[in-house]
């Protein structure tokens, strides 16, 4: 099965030299662009977010960046789906022939899960018995893959149309399975689903194997997952910083208010409880918000007068013991 390159440095409009804080910035304006839940155009602007996680989720893991840049060149070329040095091909035929598989539904493309897929296709399934007639039946193959899911899925949970595609052995011909796959509310990074019966075919009567799905938490442009906690970063100004003062501050289901201390340091890190991910029953995580003071790059006239009489009367010294 044909699979297509992505050129992911063009997906996030960043040169190939671009530094980790410019993938960082060009993927968190992207997408608040283009989050569904504030797009005009709900279906293409889903279909785009997708695009720039599988994007980011690749070039912003120092490993994974480094093999994609190994693949460009070769890919443009025309040399086919070979994997890079050291990886694996995860969407060649399975042990023993079986055919190979595509997935639909996932979050992902089929060229990320055939070069950076957590798990890999064909796992397992080689339990051999005796089967009707006394010849050899052999358990289907597990089939393996990954799941991209939100944070807001993760929150409420949700049920996913995922559909597999392969070729028929028999008859050489496309096969496409749908099924309806339950994402359960606090599933965890890396937890495993399994879908049983929906792997490769069993022979001689045996039973098929299982579809394995690795949940992959997409990432978010305004969150980072911490187990079940959330962290967020919030820019403020020198003022609210020595005064104090509240802000709105962004949650996965709208906003609260936060109040910022008085004498508030750079970096300081403040803590709204039960606003994180859930925790099994009806426990939360909470939301940990990092405050960097924001300093102006450029000041009016006016400004720079209040800034001098600030210097000049008062007694504060950073460097003082």
């Amino acid at each position: 099965m044909a699979v297509e390159f992505k050129d992911y440095y063009a997906t996030l409009g960043v040169p190939r030299t671009a530094t980790e804080e410019e993938l960082k910035k060009a993927f968190r304006n992207l997408a608040r662009r283009y989050h569904p839940d504030v797009a005009k155009d709900k279906k293409g602007a889903e279909d785009k977010f997708k695009e720039i996680n599988e994007a980011y989720e690749v070039l912003s893991h120092p490993e994974n960046r480094k093999k994609y840049d190994t693949l460009g060149a070769d890919w443009k070329q025309g040399a086919g789906s070979q994997p890079p040095p050291g990886g694996r091909n995860r969407r060649g035929p399975q042990p023993g022939g079986g055919p190979e598989f595509e997935f639909g539904g996932t979050g992902f493309s089929d060229f990320f899960e055939q070069f950076f897929s957590r798990g890999g296709q064909g796992a397992g399934g080689f339990a051999t018995e005796r089967g009707p007639g006394h010849g050899f039946a052999q358990r289907g193959h597990d089939v393996e893959g990954d799941l991209a899911v939100s944070l807001e899925e993760v929150l409420s949970g949700t049920i996913r149309s995922v559909s597999l595609r392969s070729t028929d052995p028999a008859t050489g011909g496309p096969v496409t399975q749908t099924f309806k796959v339950r994402i359960p509310v606090g599933v965890q990074d890396g937890q495993r689903i399994r879908v049983a019966g929906k792997g490769g075919a069993g022979t001689g009567g045996a039973a098929a194997g299982d579809l394995i799905l690795g949940v992959r938490y997409s990432a978010h442009p305004e969150f980072r997952a911490r187990a079940a906690d959330l962290l967020s970063d919030l820019e403020i100004a020198p003022w609210e910083a020595v005064l104090g003062t509240t802000l709105a501050v962004p949650t996965l289901e709208g906003s609260v208010t936060l109040r910022v201390p008085a004498g508030t340091q750079d970096g300081s890190q403040l803590r709204v409880r039960k606003q994180g991910l859930p925790t099994g029953g009806e426990g939360r995580g909470d939301l940990y918000v990092t405050l960097a003071v924001k300093l102006p790059v450029t000041v009016t006239d006016e400004e720079r007068a209040l800034w001098e009489a600030l210097a000049k009367g008062s007694t504060f010294d950073p460097r003082a013991a």
